[in-house]
């Protein structure tokens, strides 16, 4: 077993005082006898500049006394150190960089932040490179930051090529990184995570006032929203500190358990992904088409044409589990005279298609991606996501156990799909609480799922786009300290069918601060990772 550690401090704009905090939370986890300590981002200065020569000025050198004394302290205490700092490049750039220090106060590794948020594209520069992972006697490791966790293709690439313990450092004060980005990297990845948030004011604290007027939230909300925390394979928080205040959080891992990739059917969730097919994801995923309706009506209903006939004349969506006990002829009878679509999905001999139904019969087909053991007779899987043009928007199919991977939601997204109709079975306990909040999430769509427990109850939920997501604009709303969470109405124990209102047009703001687009600013290198095959090895 290792011990890990995970420190949530504050940090302003006196850089001494700012090492201070380093420094005593490094002590207090050496001495309970932590091996490898995570600190947050931009630990050297607050992240607030006045122009990006200011950033670079108070930036960090490799080697300067601010990161002397850290590896100093890793070295004293013989332990693993990550810590998130600007760094001031011999190029002229000023990048956002996670540092791992060894045991013997030697650099291991390094990473520069692959997307940056807001006001970060003002002063600082991206990284160019993908994360490396890094063997230690520990594990392989791999390094994250704040807003490489709020999209899935950094975490995924560093998996993808072995990391067991993926390390995250955060500057935010977004209440859904502890609550969703966190946890769900862990989950679809099944290795350890460890993140450390900031706590205190993110901004100059004269200045927040205005910003914060400017904005519409309470200037409250623009602090460090701390719950630093330790989360296993399986989504699994296992340690975490409060919202408020200076703390340090541990807990005994056993890094190797994240060499299993197997679900419970025994699908490896790594191995089963189709690199060939995830190489559209290259594209830039601009938005190219127009937005949906304002609103539509979704449902999710167990497979009965009672149900179906009585929701169908004033829902535009209802989603049934997957390999519904209902047939077409059933369904288009239910529908009749109406506009309403219905979703599940059928075997056809080798196939498993999620279905399209209206009034007039199955007008759409999607073929499952990915085959996976719980379906063995699967042995004929798509190749492609296509997605379909509806008179109030543009709906994509996510079959069965394509739900498990971030990439087909990635696929569906940019081909500007606003829906997705999700019929499957989740049979781990993250997929309803962690994968189809973030999917929806990560990617700006409605997702509306619906599967069956193993005792045959209706499980699943609508997740509804929020109409306040942009930071650089004024909310909407009372400011809740939630971005990108969406709005979820889950289906109740014993329900037999739940209904909601989504939002298509809202999949067009994909900018969740700005110069900072959910789609369109993800990092090159992690898709290269992410798409290769065996075959271009």
């Amino acid at each position: 077993m290792t011990r890990v550690a995970a420190a949530q401090l504050a940090a302003g704009t006196d850089v001494a005082a700012n090492l201070d905090a380093c420094l005593r939370a490094l002590d207090e986890a050496a001495a309970a006898r932590a091996e490898l300590v995570v600190l947050p981002e931009f630990c050297n200065h607050l992240s607030w500049y006045t122009d990006r020569a200011h950033a670079h000025r108070m930036a960090c050198r490799i080697g300067d006394s601010f990161l002397t004394a850290i590896a100093e302290r890793a070295a004293r205490h013989a332990m693993y150190v990550k810590i998130g700092v600007t760094l001031a490049r011999d190029d002229g750039r000023t990048t956002g960089t996670s540092l791992l220090y060894g045991p013997g106060g030697e650099l291991l590794g390094e990473s520069d932040k692959q997307i940056l948020m807001g006001a970060e594209n003002d002063h600082l520069d991206p990284g160019l490179d993908d994360s490396p992972v890094i063997d230690t006697p520990l594990g392989r490791i791999g390094m994250y930051a704040c807003m490489e966790g709020v999209i899935n293709e950094v975490t995924r690439s560093l998996s993808v090529r072995g990391a067991q313990l993926l390390l995250n450092s955060l500057n935010s004060f977004a209440t859904d990184e502890a609550s969703l980005h966190i946890p769900v990297r862990a989950a679809e990845n099944k290795v350890w995570v460890v993140a450390a948030n900031k706590v205190g004011p993110l901004l100059p604290a004269e200045q927040l006032p205005a910003i914060a007027a400017r904005l519409g939230v309470p200037a409250d909300r623009l602090y460090g929203a701390g719950e630093s925390q330790i989360v296993a394979p399986d989504g699994t928080t296992v340690a975490i500190a409060p919202a408020d205040g200076a703390a340090v959080v541990f807990a005994d891992i056993d890094i190797e358990a994240a060499q299993d990739k197997r679900r419970p059917d025994g699908t490896d969730i790594l191995a089963t992904r189709r690199p060939a097919v995830y190489a559209p994801l290259r594209t830039t995923a601009a938005r190219l088409r127009p937005a949906g309706a304002d609103h539509v009506m979704a449902a999710v209903s167990l497979p009965s044409s009672r149900i179906i006939a009585r929701m169908a004349r004033d829902t535009d969506l209802i989603v049934l589990p997957e390999l519904a006990a209902l047939t077409v002829p059933e369904i288009v009878r239910a529908l009749r005279d109406t506009q309403c679509h219905v979703v599940t999905s059928r075997r056809e001999g080798g196939a498993h298609h999620g279905v399209l139904i209206n009034a007039d019969g199955i007008v759409g087909r999607q073929p499952q991606l990915h085959p996976t053991a719980r379906h063995p007779w699967l042995s004929e899987p798509g190749d492609e996501l296509e997605v379909f043009d509806l008179a109030w928007g543009r709906l994509a199919l996510v079959v069965g156990d394509d739900a498990l991977f971030p990439e087909t939601f990635r696929l569906a997204a940019i081909q500007d799909a606003d829906v997705v109709a999700v019929p499957h079975t989740p049979t781990e306990e993250w997929e309803l609480r962690l994968g189809l909040p973030e999917r929806a999430a990560e990617n700006r769509l409605n997702v509306v799922a619906a599967g069956f427990t193993p005792g045959h109850s209706l499980t699943g939920g609508i997740h509804g786009l929020s109409a306040d997501f942009t930071l650089w604009t004024a909310w909407l709303g009372p400011f809740t300290g939630v971005i990108s969470h969406p709005e979820v109405t889950p289906v109740a124990p014993g329900a037999t069918s739940v209904r909601a209102a989504i939002r298509p047009a809202q999949a067009v703001n994909r900018q969740v601060s700005r110069g900072t687009d959910l789609l369109a600013n993800r990092p090159r290198g992690p898709l290269a990772a992410m798409t290769v095959t065996k075959e271009t090895v």
